[in-house]
């Protein structure tokens, strides 16, 4: 009897991994009581998920959580596709907009790490066309409006600068300045009208040389601006590497971690498996438009054109909590990880916003290379721990990594609109609370 029991058991636990494995992710599966999580309150984070899916105010989400090197929480909430009545599925293929950023990042500290990349190297040493860039500079006329003239930049930008988002480039989307936003229109980087944070439209070396062609917001190594540095960035490791950037992504970090449904394009065999927004914003009343992940893009936009599951994304997340290895893979060293989520920004300006007022809008938190951090327990309106390391993307996908408490969270859903920081704080808060024993 006692070895039909241990046959048994082990055929559970192999029912159990082949579940995982079927989604994507790569960890071995524990109950939250035996990492120190609470079942119950995680059950009110999906009860509170179940809510607003009812109210008609999101469609679904996804959510798992490592803690302690343990896959304890793997949820579907909710709809893929609410029109289509199709339910959400724990493989559901997700546009993760700027969550690509962080997985671009990870591929440029590879290089950094074989030689083939300096952090303190002149963007232009990969890229010629950057060598002698202009700052559109704003001041005010004897009327008291507002006028703009172009000024040399004081230093190259180098390639820490693109990491840590103070090469001065901005978004079309985002920038103030009708200089900029003129620049990037007349090269063909923005389309008035057109789909947001859509950076794939043109071939890199036409991408190359309308952010070449545009002035800066600010002058290199200033300034924390969010915008499309890494969308450079991307081309950066092309040229160091000599592979596109979907393929060495594909090469170093996807296939080492099994990130099996990870790119830049939903090929049709996985495209009934795309997760879609609300056809309507149910606060601005406004429609939602999303990048059409179903065609090749002009270009891999390492800024916002990646997609992928929240299985593949936490073997990611997992890889960085457990010092840049998961399961015998090695993709950085733990000095690497230590410096991306280290503060990068010490004393240098965040205008217009803060790292920490545009994911979630709360202060407390710095920028590494590739993630916010926060800088210690207070002055945030949410909990977390000192060196935590997170970011988010414009439709609504979110993830944190606390090293402190060995916790990585993963949240996928398609909810682009201005609520966005509402269910961060929100989420957060509720998994946060859900630790119940360190």
């Amino acid at each position: 009897m006692k070895s039909w029991k241990r046959i048994t058991v082990a055929l559970v636990g192999i029912a159990i991994l082949s579940a995982s494995s079927a989604f994507g992710q790569n960890l071995p599966v524990a109950k939250p009581e035996s990492v120190g999580m609470s079942s119950a309150r995680l059950d009110n984070l999906k009860k509170t998920i179940q809510a607003e899916v009812e109210k008609g105010n999101i469609p679904g989400a996804v959510i798992m959580i490592n803690r302690m090197g343990k896959l304890v929480y793997a949820e579907a909430i909710g709809y893929q596709n609410r029109v289509a009545s199709l339910p959400m599925q724990k493989d559901s293929i997700f546009r993760i907009y700027s969550m690509t950023k962080p997985i671009v990042s990870v591929a440029a500290m590879i290089l950094v790490e074989e030689g083939r990349l300096v952090l303190a190297d002149p963007v232009s040493k990969y890229l010629p066309e950057f060598a002698n860039m202009q700052v559109s500079m704003a001041s005010k006329d004897a009327s008291g409006a507002t006028t703009y003239s172009l000024a040399p930049a004081e230093r190259p930008i180098t390639v820490l600068d693109l990491l840590r988002h103070t090469s001065g480039i901005t978004y079309p989307e985002t920038t103030k300045n009708p200089e900029i936003k003129k620049a990037y229109t007349d090269a063909g980087l923005y389309v008035e009208g057109g789909t947001d944070y859509d950076q794939r439209r043109l071939p890199p070396k036409d991408e190359v040389a309308g952010l070449a062609k545009a002035p800066l917001s600010t002058q290199p190594g200033t300034n924390w601006e969010y915008g499309m540095s890494v969308d450079l960035l991307g081309r950066v490791i092309e040229a160091a590497s000599g592979k596109t950037l979907g393929q060495f992504m594909e090469e170093r970090i996807f296939h080492p971690l099994r990130m099996v449904d990870s790119g830049f394009k939903v090929s049709p065999p996985k495209q009934s498996r795309i997760a879609e927004p609300l056809p309507v914003d149910p606060f601005t009343k406004t429609p939602n438009k999303l990048l059409d992940v179903t065609v090749a893009p002009n270009n891999d936009s390492g800024g916002a054109g990646g997609v992928s599951t929240a299985g593949d994304y936490v073997n990611f997340v997992s890889m960085m909590l457990n010092g840049g290895e998961l399961n015998g893979q090695r993709i950085l060293s733990p000095m690497t990880v230590n410096l991306m989520t280290s503060d990068q920004l010490g004393h240098r300006n965040t205008i217009p916003l803060s790292p920490g007022q545009q994911l979630m809008g709360v202060d407390g938190y710095t920028f590494g290379l590739g993630f916010m951090v926060r800088q210690g327990k207070g002055l945030a309106s949410v909990q977390g721990s000192p060196g935590e390391y997170m970011w988010a993307g414009a439709a609504g996908t979110f993830f944190w990594i606390d090293p402190k408490e060995h916790l990585a969270v993963v949240i996928m859903s398609q909810v682009p609109g201005p609520i966005r920081p509402h269910y961060r704080r929100l989420f957060k808060a509720m998994v946060s609370a859900a630790v119940v024993d360190k």
